[in-house]
């Protein structure tokens, strides 16, 4: 039987520490004010001229790397993200010519929040169906530089910070004990409107215009509280999901990778995951919500820091715009 397992994983952080202390120069804000309401401390941000290709390139090294792979040994590319460096084209068909690897396919996914679990899914998909072997699948963003960094911006742009992860996607048998074993994607376009970026767009004439600028309608627009009520509530519905698919239980898990959106809602999960707080893993106090590259740099930390060993359970889980959320469940 094909199976699908992570072969590597990858990380990389600009160099750059922005704390909130720097915020407070910029915009009416304070330290306490952030840590208390999102939990975090400080945030990486990249240099002028960096995009998310770039850093989703360090990323896919070290996770090739880790694999013992080789570019030449790619037969596709995944690439997360909701800051792509063009409009068009993707951000996967720059990464594939970074990396020197010709005529492969590269898709790239939009699904902002939920990007890297949305990809996952899919390169467990093709692998199963016998369509590739080896997929590398990368999650990576830059939002410092799209960010109103105002009193005015500052709900949402005390919160992003720039970053990359990737993961090697090979194809097992799973008789190492190392495999995924199921996913659950779900979407509600209902609430789309409440976490979204208006414009650009080609619902009004001119597509671009001063006015959507002076109007803010290119930077992030969310309704805080419905984000909140609906994240702390679908994180644990779906984790549990998986685990009844596998006829598993909390109590089986090693590890839940949370996409790294609020400290508050991550402490929601955990109290409803229940259990020890480490079992739910956060790293959002150094990094901020880095929306497609938070689960994948999370992952790649625990691996290296040995957090976790082969064959252990672990649930990666995530919610944001669409409103979309999901989950992987998988034997490291």
């Amino acid at each position: 039987m094909r199976l699908a397992r992570i072969a590597g994983t990858g990380h990389f952080l600009p160099e750059r520490i922005v704390t909130n202390k720097d915020l407070e120069k910029v915009m009416d804000t304070s330290d306490e004010w952030i840590q208390e309401r999102t939990g975090i401390k400080e945030r990486r941000f990249v240099e002028p001229g960096t995009g998310s290709t770039d850093l989703g390139f360090e990323a896919a090294k070290a996770a090739l790397d880790e694999a013992g792979w080789g570019p030449e040994d790619l037969d596709f590319i995944i690439f997360a993200t909701l800051s792509p460096d063009m409009y068009f084209p993707g951000d996967g068909c720059f990464l594939q010519n970074l990396l020197g690897v010709d005529d492969i396919g590269a898709l790239d996914i939009r699904n902002q929040c939920t990007g890297f679990v949305y990809s996952l899914s899919i390169a467990d998909a093709y692998i199963r169906m016998g369509m590739y072997d080896r997929i590398l699948v990368v999650g990576s963003e830059v939002h410092s530089t799209a960010m109103s960094m105002t009193t005015e911006g500052r709900d949402t742009a005390v919160l992003f910070g720039d970053g990359a992860g990737a993961a090697c996607i090979e194809v097992t048998d799973g008789s190492e004990g190392s495999q995924f074993l199921w996913h659950r994607l779900h979407s509600n376009g209902a609430f789309a409107e409440d976490l979204c970026m208006p414009a650009p767009t080609p619902k009004r004439k001119p597509w671009i215009s001063k006015e959507m600028l002076d109007e803010g309608l290119f930077f992030p627009q969310m309704n805080g509280r419905e984000v909140f009520r609906n994240a702390v509530t679908k994180f644990p519905e779906v984790i549990k999901e998986v685990l009844e698919t596998q006829s598993l239980t909390l109590d089986d898990l090693k590890l839940v990778i949370p996409h790294q959106a609020n400290e508050r809602i991550t402490e929601g999960v955990r109290k409803r995951v229940g259990g020890p707080p480490e079992r739910v893993f956060s790293n959002i106090a150094k990094y901020g919500n880095t929306t497609a590259a938070s689960i994948p740099i999370a992952l790649s930390e625990v691996v290296k820091s040995g957090m976790i060993e082969r064959g252990d359970l672990i649930c990666t889980v995530a919610f944001g715009s669409g409103f979309t959320w999901g989950a992987n469940l998988f034997h490291y």
